[in-house]
């Protein structure tokens, strides 16, 4: 085996300051991503919860969108990711 054994959490703490679990995620059919719904599966990849991959195949996102969402946060917070301001944030 050339990858290493990572054990998954339990949970992260969501972008409220509150457990997230596997059940607090958004659905699979998420058609409305709202600010609380994106930061919430950053988080949830960012603390091991899920993995980059596990996200992209459950919410059918390519991976250039989550890391877009990522930047967002890191550049911005979570204003970074309200889609009707994004021109205000591009560089």
């Amino acid at each position: 085996m050339t990858e290493q054994y990572r054990p998954r959490v339990r949970y992260v703490i969501g972008p409220d300051g509150s457990p997230l679990t596997i059940a607090d995620l958004p659905p699979q059919n998420t058609k409305r991503w709202v600010i609380r719904r994106k930061a919430e599966v950053v988080a949830a990849v960012r603390g091991g919860l899920i993995s980059l991959e596990d996200a992209c195949d459950r919410y059918t996102l390519t991976v250039d969108e989550f890391l877009s969402w990522q930047r967002s946060i890191d550049r911005h917070g979570l204003p970074g990711l309200r889609a009707t301001r994004i021109q205000d944030y591009r560089a």
